[in-house]
């Protein structure tokens, strides 16, 4: 057996990492041997086993592992953790499973009719025939046997999904849904010159295969390439090639145009999680993704899939949208797959809108990092997908987003709206608070200079003063990404995301540091306290 698929549970008192290095790390050896030596640190069971999902540590030593957790052989939605070992020993553990797992795994409910339940749900319309497999949902209260219904198939707006459905495998009771597709050979290195529709002339890393021609794919970061849907759906697309190494017209009569900006936003975001985070490729693998540029006709939208370690970008309508590959989008999906390959942000409720947030955030520092004269950065999220636009539209504003009529600037205290914010309100709308929470970190209560819509410093806060510092974009999003990787989980919500980005800031500055207090005021000023 390899050591990428062995598991072995407590019961024989041993443990293992999913993935062959992450196994022989000796910081996983350390976290497995603290959990085996005092299981209620993690609140384990002897039905537990443990897979390595990631491995950070720091320049100090101290480690921090993320694993996914299995009961019985079953997979446990929510049961996700990271252990923190210090030099002094334990550190503690990041996670949201609140008592051991204790339950029967033989099902009163058959798979077909928990397929039906959930089908009620879906609709018509679905691609394929729905899959069903038993897991433990541990999201919130006491852990119980579900059923992961999995429906493949197309939105009303066109955009592919992958829902899945956690169906209680005794009551039928549909538990909770989320989609899984979250929107918004080797050749010889050469650089090419792209003409793009949004960033202006650009420089790309292209390569020069064995027949000679050109084709846009990246050896110097990880190999991702990007492809031509031809403007249909189905399959991945063809490699977009080139005989000059020159692409694209700044029109879109050239559709490499629009294959130029996809390419160009990848390339930037690749190198802004390198080079301010340390991160090599989204998986932190070194492995580049796929970009897929004409993805059916007048599609206004963008998204990841995870699945296929993808992105994947609309044409917009031509009349009130362009084709959504502006740097801040391309930042904005890739960095779902960041999130995926991390916390794994379950895409609903509190925890969905933290993904998005953290997409938005992501996406705009990748916006700065390029700081490209023909996209200018700034806090609005695809101001530069309208046709025309003067800067009076957006996704969405980060410093003020109710702007868009919908999102909530803080977090709610009416206890009928909280109830529907958590559960009711769109994930990318949900994001507001944290979004708000990120301007807030960096910039501080300072109205933008361009686009501020006559806002005042006191528009920008819901409690306490109106005169809030910034810490500035570096270390506000140093402490966001460290929050991610090392302390949220797949079930962090806002609570808890204070705290992650809390235990951040004193890693990376101490307790007593400007920037740890500014993450304090920060949401304090949105009801958070």
């Amino acid at each position: 057996m390899s050591l990428s698929t062995k598991v072995l549970s407590f019961a024989l008192m041993a443990a293992l990492g999913g993935q062959a290095g992450a196994a022989n790390n000796p910081a996983v050896g350390r976290a497995l041997a603290l959990i085996k030596a005092n299981p209620a640190l993690a609140h384990a069971s002897s039905g537990d086993a443990f897979v390595t999902r990631d491995v950070i540590v720091d320049r100090n030593g101290d480690q921090h592992v993320r694993f996914d957790r299995t009961f019985q052989g079953l997979r446990v939605i929510g049961g996700d953790m990271v252990v923190h070992t210090t030099a002094g020993g334990f550190g503690g553990v990041s996670m949201t499973l609140a008592r051991p797992i204790n339950l029967s795994t033989n099902a009163q409910l058959k798979s077909d009719e928990a397929i039906v339940r959930a089908g009620v749900e879906f609709g018509t319309g679905f691609e394929g025939l729905p899959t069903a497999s038993l897991v433990i949902y541990a999201r919130d209260g006491a852990p119980k046997l579900a059923y992961e219904v999995l429906f493949v198939g197309t939105r009303a707006d066109r955009t592919p999904t992958r829902m899945r459905y956690y169906v209680d495998a005794n009551t039928g009771k549909v538990l909770a849904h989320w989609d899984t597709v979250e929107t918004t050979g080797a050749g010889t290195p050469v650089v090419g010159s792209g003409h793009s529709l949004q960033a202006g002339l650009v420089s790309l890393s292209t390569q020069l295969n064995s027949r000679k021609y050109y084709e846009l794919k990246d050896p110097t970061r990880g190999g991702g390439y990007t492809t031509d849907m031809g403007n249909g759906f189905r399959g991945n697309g063809t490699l977009v090639v080139d005989a000059d190494n020159t692409w694209g017209n700044f029109a879109l009569s050239d559709r490499a145009t629009v294959a130029v900006d996809a390419h160009y936003g990848v390339g930037q975001t690749w190198d802004y999680y390198l080079n301010v985070h340390g991160r090599n490729g989204i998986a932190n693998d070194g492995i580049g993704a796929l970009a897929r540029v004409h993805y059916l006709k007048g599609f206004s939208n963008a998204f990841w899939n995870d699945d296929c370690f993808c992105m994947t970008f609309g044409d917009g309508d031509g009349v009130n949208t362009n084709p959504f590959t502006a740097i801040d989008i391309t930042g904005h999906e890739m960095s779902h797959g960041v999130t995926a390959r991390t916390a794994n942000l379950a895409y609903e409720g509190e925890s969905g809108g933290l993904n998005e947030a953290n997409s938005d955030m992501m996406g705009t520092m990748v916006e700065f990092y390029a700081n490209n004269p023909a996209n200018p950065p700034n806090y609005l999220i695809g101001e530069k997908l309208f046709i025309g636009n003067t800067g009076n539209y957006a996704l969405r504003s980060m410093f003020k987003p109710s702007l868009d009529g919908i999102s909530p600037d803080c977090y709610p205290t009416d206890p009928d709206y909280l109830a529907f914010f958590k559960n009711g309100l769109d994930v990318h709308y949900t994001s507001g608070v944290a979004n708000h929470f990120y301007y807030l970190l960096a910039e501080g209560s300072v109205v933008p200079i361009s686009n501020g819509f006559g806002l005042t410093p006191a528009d920008l806060v819901c409690h306490g003063p109106s005169t809030l510092k910034g810490i500035g974009r570096t270390a506000a999003a140093k402490i966001w990404y460290r929050a991610l990787t090392v302390y949220m989980t797949s079930s962090t919500d806002y609570h808890a995301a204070r705290i992650a980005t809390l235990s951040a800031a004193k890693d990376l500055y101490g307790s007593t540091s400007t920037q740890y207090k500014a993450v304090k005021a920060a949401w304090s000023a949105l009801n958070l306290p």
